[in-house]
C-alpha cells in the first residue's frame, strides 16, 4: 500500500499556514461510472471530472487506443486486457494521491467488485454513480447518433446483447442514482463530493 505524506526539513513555522501546519492532502478517490450505453455516462463522467478535480480512465477510448471497437464486438479477451490496462492506469493515479472517474458501463456485478477491492487496496474513497436511464432513451440516442455520428456505432446485435445482459447495481452497493437529466446534476456533484471528502 502505498501512502503519501508532506515532509519538511528544518524547524520554525511554514510561510503561508496557520500554526505551520500544511492543509491535509485530499483523499484519493474512485468515481465509477456505471450505466447501459448510451445512457449519459460519458457526459457526467467529464463533468464530474472537471468538478472534483478528477482523472478520467475510459474503456471506450482505451479500446480505440488498441484500434479495437467495443460497439463492433469483442471477444473477452480484449475486454479483459482492455480492463486490465484500465485498471494500471487507474492504479497509478490512486497511488500518487489522486481521483479518478472510471468511465464504463461497469458491468456485470464482478466488474463492479474488481475496482472496489482495487479503491480499498489503494486507502482510496469509492463512489458508484449509477445511470439509470431507461432502455427507449437509450436506443433513442442510439438511433440519434447513427443520424448525427458524435461516437462510434454500437450494432444492434451488439445492443440487444448488452441491454439483455446488463446487470444494474444492487442495494448492497450503495450506489448514488440518477439519470443524465441537467437538473440532477448539481445534486449529484455535491453528494459525490461529500462521499469523497
Amino acid at each position: 500500500m502505498f501512502v503519501g505524506c508532506y515532509c519538511g526539513s528544518g524547524g520554525g513555522e511554514l510561510s503561508g499556514t496557520a500554526g505551520g501546519h500544511l492543509p491535509a492532502a485530499p483523499a484519493p478517490a474512485l468515481i465509477l461510472m456505471c450505466g447501459r450505453s448510451f445512457s449519459g455516462k460519458t457526459t457526467v463522467a467529464q463533468m464530474l471530472g472537471a468538478a472534483l478535480s478528477a482523472e478520467i480512465v475510459s474503456l471506450d477510448s482505451i479500446n480505440e487506443e488498441r484500434g479495437l471497437f467495443g460497439g463492433q464486438g469483442l471477444p473477452i479477451e480484449e475486454w479483459i486486457r482492455t480492463n486490465e490496462e484500465a485498471a494500471r492506469r487507474v492504479t497509478t493515479i490512486l497511488t500518487g494521491r489522486g481521483r479518478v472517474v472510471v468511465d464504463d458501463t461497469s458491468s456485470p456485478r464482478f466488474l463492479r467488485d474488481n475496482w472496489r477491492t482495487l479503491a480499498a487496496t489503494t486507502a482510496s474513497k469509492f463512489v458508484l454513480v449509477y445511470l439509470n436511464t431507461p432502455e427507449n432513451v437509450a436506443r433513442d440516442r442510439l438511433l440519434q447518433n447513427r443520424r448525427e455520428s458524435h461516437r462510434n456505432d454500437v450494432l444492434d446485435e451488439v445492443m440487444a446483447d448488452h441491454l439483455d445482459g446488463f446487470e444494474p447495481p444492487d442495494a448492497d452497493e450503495e450506489c448514488l442514482t440518477t439519470s443524465s437529466a441537467s437538473e440532477e446534476m448539481s445534486w449529484l456533484r455535491e453528494s459525490v463530493r461529500r462521499r469523497i471528502e
